[in-house]
């Protein structure tokens, strides 16, 4: 209560202080004076006042106690829970060490359908039928729940990225396959390869058991017919990573014998940016394709004029090396594979916005303009890592996993004319050792060639 009184007094400035000068008079001998005493009475509405804050101010730190004594109480509960959801998260945190999660960002997701939507008015223009009027109404329909995430999040951001990457496969396969490529060659309409024969050459590479990375095979253009009985081997003598020598053979005979080769040297060195990086390399013509050393790019190596060119893989940056092929063992260097088919030359690899799983691009050399394009891109659902290698034939990509040590397995497919995928084949292969460093298809002879530890072998492929 003393406490309260200084607190009373103390609100009045000693400024406001009053002196009160009174006049008196004398009565019966003495001094009578009248004195107005209000200014003096105690301040008892200003007391209640004070005195109503003070119970106020107890009354809620009574409650205040009352709630950290709660959340005292409920604290380990909170974190049972943040340690639950710890242990939970735990198990895939390699995705975002690995750098193969990638956040779905709404913006991200309507800049991808603003490139589909001038894709599809580019496609109206060349193609116009049921198949594209199609495509245009699902498109536009997503457009619709697009805008509607952007005031609501009610719909499932990883279906609509499937629903996207669905619709590009779709508009890609309009935009560069027409309709009857397959008719360029009879095989390819009777759909997916259904078996592969024994090995019908085997022989040990001429560098030796050592040297167990590297690509080999036949001139792949169909139509070169004075290349195309030369055989080659692109060995990487680098750690088994890289390397700058070519070795040509004019003939089968030639190849067989490992004698009469001439070799080139593609670069100044085994880490030159013209090398040659990974398993990854294929002859076409005139030209050696295969992906360059230390970047994201694909080199085109002209056997005539020793000329470079190169052209940067879409999506694919600095972090090109998360991906390589890795069933069971990693094969180092991998993350690139060229390829060639009856449709041209592919690129097959796998990005931090696919989330790890396989993307083919269709590669095309523009000889007037001498320049080396990505013209079409398909998203797959197979993780690459899930596979040891991979194949196109007929525009459809193929892959291969691990049976045992003596027999790989093609176990799954992806048409780039159609969008669809199919998972449960089973057509095992012969090998001689675990390791496959690459494998390739020639549609020349329609023989896939296969890079295994130092052996090089060729199978026949069959509908």
């Amino acid at each position: 209560m003393l406490f309260l009184l200084f607190l009373l007094v103390s609100e009045v400035p000693q400024s406001n202080c009053q002196v009160q000068h009174v006049s008196g008079q004398m009565k019966n001998g003495s001094c009578a004076c009248e004195v107005n005493t209000n200014m003096w009475l105690f301040p008892a509405k200003k007391y209640e006042a004070a005195l109503q804050q003070v119970e106020s101010c107890e009354d809620s730190l009574t409650r205040l106690q009352e709630q950290v004594h709660l959340s005292n109480q409920r604290l380990p509960e909170f974190h049972a829970v943040v340690d639950d959801i710890t242990a939970r998260l735990e198990p895939y945190q390699y995705l975002n060490d690995k750098g193969i999660y990638a956040a779905l960002l709404l913006r991200q997701l309507g800049e991808e359908l603003n490139n589909l939507e001038a894709d599809i008015k580019t496609m109206s223009l060349q193609v116009n039928n049921a198949e594209t009027t199609k495509i245009s109404k699902e498109v536009h329909k997503l457009r619709k729940d697009v805008d509607k995430m952007q005031m609501v999040n009610s719909i499932n951001m990883k279906t609509v990225k499937e629903r996207l990457r669905y619709l590009k496969n779709s508009v890609e396969s309009c935009l560069s396959i027409p309709r009857d490529f397959k008719g360029h060659q009879s095989y390819c309409l009777k759909g997916l390869m259904n078996n592969i024969s024994a090995p019908v050459i085997t022989k040990l590479s001429p560098y030796g058991k050592n040297i167990i990375a590297g690509s080999w095979g036949q001139q792949a253009q169909m139509d070169s017919e004075d290349l195309k009985n030369i055989f080659w081997i692109q060995p990487l003598l680098n750690n088994h990573i890289s390397g700058n020598i070519l070795r040509i053979y004019q003939s089968y005979e030639d190849f067989m014998a490992s004698a009469h080769h001439k070799d080139l040297t593609l670069a100044p060195s085994n880490t030159h940016a013209n090398t040659v990086e990974g398993p990854s390399a294929v002859l076409y013509g005139e030209a050696l394709y295969y992906h360059c050393y230390d970047s994201a790019d694909v080199c085109r190596y002209d056997l005539s004029n020793k000329a470079v060119t190169r052209v940067q893989l879409p999506g694919l940056g600095k972090d090109y090396r998360k991906f390589p092929y890795c069933y069971f063992d990693c094969r180092t260097s991998s993350d690139v594979d060229v390829e060639v088919d009856e449709a041209g030359l592919w690129v097959i690899y796998a990005t931090i916005g696919s989330h790890g799983n396989l993307v083919v691009s269709k590669l095309s050399w523009d000889s007037e303009a001498e320049t080396l394009n990505i013209t079409q891109t398909w998203e797959t659902r197979l993780f690459k890592k899930a596979a040891t290698n991979a194949f196109m034939k007929c525009g459809v990509l193929y892959a291969t996993r691990v049976l045992d040590d003596f027999h790989e397995e093609v176990f799954y497919a992806f048409d780039t004319a159609t969008g669809k995928e199919d998972n449960t084949l089973a057509m095992p292969m012969e090998k001689i050792s675990k390791g496959v460093a690459s494998l390739s298809y020639n549609p020349v002879n329609r023989q896939l060639y296969m890079y295994n530890d130092g052996y090089l072998l060729a199978y026949q492929t069959q509908f």
